[in-house]
């Protein structure tokens, strides 16, 4: 395993992060591994040395975040694991349910330090940027949670580059706990984040550990053009992915991943993950397995390098995509 700190703070990470959002309940999504089926993955992430989970307090409305509880306190040790989860969208009823006000950031932190079942959390993120509270509401009640000791770093999910750059300079100015990681959407077929994202993150020290490296499946070369088809599950079920790509651009892209591989002797996912993880302030890839033949495929693309020949060839037939994940 490779390791490497989060951003420019002291936190390190592995360079790959086990996304839990596949472990949960399958009454949430089918495509979902209930907790017997996802233990052994979890159990094998740690054995490979993986030491950063990423889960979220909507991922099967809560149930993620126990089932990752679980399996992390019985196969590794509090100290060594980064334990990652987020905030944003409703977890219940009412008007306080969801966003981010100072009310609901701090009973959702409580609700998720019980579920997961540990007295702070390595990194919380803001799921989504939220329209409806001011920015400074929602940076002073991240802040009271790091200076409470119930949060250990805080980090931000998709949004416009302008509004994390306000709220880095609003934390700055306020001398306020500040967004040490950036989960943006990002992989080969969906590239718009290098227009503006990357190099602001890049320039102010963020880390970048995008979701959904191998769009949701569709970098691994098997999805079928027609929605609900396909060999898998997800590939059957999973219509907010048709939303996202399947353009023909899309397509093209992965035939280039698809040819790359098989030129190369490897897996399609792991040409797009070794993609993925030298593009410059990439700390951690967030991946979803679930099968262990994904996790060590995963892991192995650590030592995959991509020449610049290569590199370019699963570039070229890239197209530019209207903004997707905010």
């Amino acid at each position: 395993m490779h390791y490497t700190r989060l951003g420019r703070s002291g936190l390190k990470v592995s360079r790959i992060c086990l996304g839990m959002m596949s472990y949960g309940s399958s009454r949430w999504r089918d495509w979902v591994l209930d907790e017997d089926e996802s233990r052994p993955i979890i159990r094998r992430a740690i054995e490979l040395g993986v030491n950063f989970f990423d889960t979220a307090d909507m991922y099967s409305a809560g149930v993620s975040e126990e089932v990752t509880g679980r399996a992390l306190r019985d196969f590794g040790r509090r100290e060594e694991l980064v334990i990652a989860t987020k905030v944003f969208f409703p977890t219940g009823g009412g008007p306080n349910a969801g966003g981010l006000s100072r009310k609901h950031i701090l009973d959702a932190a409580e609700a998720s330090l019980r579920r997961l079942g540990v007295d702070h959390i390595d990194l919380y993120q803001i799921h989504r940027y939220d329209p409806e509270t001011p920015i400074a509401e929602t940076l002073e009640a991240l802040d009271t949670l790091v200076r409470s000791g119930k949060v250990r770093y805080i980090g931000a999910s998709s949004m416009y580059a302008w509004q994390f750059a306000q709220a880095l300079c609003l934390s700055d100015t306020r001398g306020w706990s500040r967004f040490v990681s950036m989960q943006n959407h990002y992989n080969l077929v969906y590239r718009e984040e290098e227009r503006e994202m990357l190099p602001l993150c890049r320039a102010e020290g963020v880390g970048l550990i995008p979701w959904s490296p191998l769009a949701r499946g569709f970098l691994a070369g098997n999805r079928a053009r027609a929605a609900g088809e396909g060999p898998t599950r997800r590939a059957r079920s999973d219509d907010f992915a048709h939303r996202m790509y399947y353009q023909g651009a899309d397509f093209e892209v992965v035939d280039a991943v698809v040819a790359l591989a098989e030129a190369r002797g490897l897996a399609p996912a792991q040409v797009a993950l070794a993609w993925l993880l030298h593009q410059p302030g990439v700390s951690a890839p967030i991946v979803g397995a679930t099968r262990l033949e994904h996790l060590e495929q995963a892991v192995a693309a650590l030592d995959i390098a991509l020449d610049a020949a290569e590199t370019a060839r699963l570039e070229a037939p890239y197209l530019p995509h209207p903004v997707l994940g905010h």
